[in-house]
Parts: structure tokens; C-alpha cells; sequence
């Protein structure tokens, strides 16, 4: 795969999923553009001031005029929206601003990343998403549910758009992630059996196989990626 002399924006570019994708596609050749929302995660990065990387500034990904900033002007390849956030709770337990953080956070910035690129893109390009694996199992959601409707919003939009886009030459998917092997999950859930998850390094794989000029015919497509969780 060769992303030489292509733009390529990683929303949650600075966490562990991103960091190993943005890692990926500078090997290949491509230049990232990084929105972030804290200085000192900025700073942790292993990508901070390094060549072909352009970090942004943000404060809000569901800002539509914040995000219609970060894609002015830009010559766009792909788009690749990994940024979100993940809250727990029984629907009882759960009020509408949980809700609607969990929605903003991940639904409506991507929507709002994906109408950005969309238009940033002049000769054709590629849309990667990142729904979960509630988004594809319902009844796995129980117990997380606001979470569950955010990233089931994310799978609708991607195969929505992809059938809007495909003529345009845009090839929109998303990969639907089980829990993955980082150590933040490692520390929340000790006792699991960590063998079984997919690595973000695996998972990465695919999200830039699917960004890359090598994929010419998958579109609306929302990938599993659960080792053997």
C-alpha cells in the first residue's frame, strides 16, 4: 500500500488505536492531520513534531464550524474518525446528559467529520469509521446502552453514506472493534483473558487497508474485528 503525497485526518489520533494507526500510515507514506483536544496528550505522542504530522487544536469534534476548520483548504485523501468515548450504565441509571454526550461525542462528530470530508475530497478518497461491536450485536449493549445507540448511529451513517458517495468515487466503511488489548482496558478489567483480544496493531490492519488505494471495491461494509473475544 502506498500513501505517498496523501492527506489522511486520524479524529482520536493521540489514543492508543490512533497512535498505532497514525504510526501505520506514516510508514506508508502519508501525512497525518491530528485534531486533539488536550495539550499534554498532544505532547505524549510519539508523533508530536515529527515530519508529515500536523496536530490541530479543538475543543469540541461536534462543533460543526470547529470541524469544517480542521478540513478547509485541504487536499484529502481519507478520513479515518476513531475519536469517541465509551460511558456504562443501566438505562435507569442513565440521564439525558450521559446520553447525549455519548451521542455527541461519537455519532454526531462523526457525522460531522464525514460531511467535512466528504467535501474535502475532489478526486474520490476513503472514509474509515469506528463503530463497536454493539452496533452489530444489540443485546450486547445491555448494560451500556446510550454507548449502544451512539456507535449503532455510526454503523447506519456509514452504509447510508456510502451509498450516497460510491459514485463520487468515495468508498465509506467502518470497523466494529470488541474490547481491545490497550492498557487502560488491561486495568479495568484485570481478570480478563487478554490472549483474546485484538490488538489495536490488528485492528489497525484493516482500518488502513480499507483507507488505502488498494481497496477498490469495499463499500457500506462494517468489519468485525474481534480476535477471539
Amino acid at each position: 500500500m502506498d500513501f505517498s503525497g496523501k492527506n489522511v485526518v486520524v479524529t482520536g489520533g493521540t489514543g492508543a488505536l490512533g497512535t498505532a494507526v497514525v504510526a501505520a500510515l506514516r510508514d506508508l507514506g502519508a501525512t497525518c492531520i491530528i485534531p486533539y483536544v488536550h495539550d499534554e496528550e498532544a505532547r505524549r505522542s510519539p508523533h508530536y513534531q515529527k515530519p508529515k504530522v500536523l496536530m490541530v487544536p479543538v475543543t469540541d469534534l461536534a462543533d460543526e464550524a470547529m470541524v469544517a476548520r480542521i478540513y478547509d483548504n485541504l487536499q484529502l485523501w481519507a478520513s479515518i474518525h476513531i475519536a469517541g468515548g465509551f460511558a456504562a450504565g443501566r438505562v435507569a441509571e442513565t440521564g439525558k446528559h450521559t446520553l447525549m454526550a455519548q451521542i455527541d461525542g461519537n455519532l454526531v462528530s462523526c457525522f460531522l467529520c464525514c460531511r467535512a470530508a466528504v467535501n474535502a475530497m475532489r478526486d474520490g478518497g476513503r472514509i474509515v469509521n469506528v463503530a463497536a461491536r454493539p452496533a452489530l450485536e444489540w443485546r450486547s449493549g445491555a448494560g451500556m446502552a446510550a454507548y449502544t445507540i451512539a456507535k449503532t448511529g455510526v454503523a447506519a451513517l456509514t452504509v447510508a453514506l456510502a451509498e450516497e458517495v460510491a459514485k463520487d468515487g468515495i468508498l465509506v466503511n467502518a470497523v466494529a472493534p470488541s474490547i481491545m488489548d490497550t492498557p487502560a482496558n488491561r486495568a479495568t478489567m484485570p481478570k480478563a483473558d487478554f490472549n483474546k483480544w485484538p490488538k489495536v496493531e490488528e485492528v489497525t490492519a484493516t482500518i488502513v487497508f480499507l483507507a488505502s488505494p488498494d481497496n477498490k471495491v469495499t463499500r457500506g461494509a462494517i468489519v468485525p474485528v474481534y480476535g477471539r473475544a
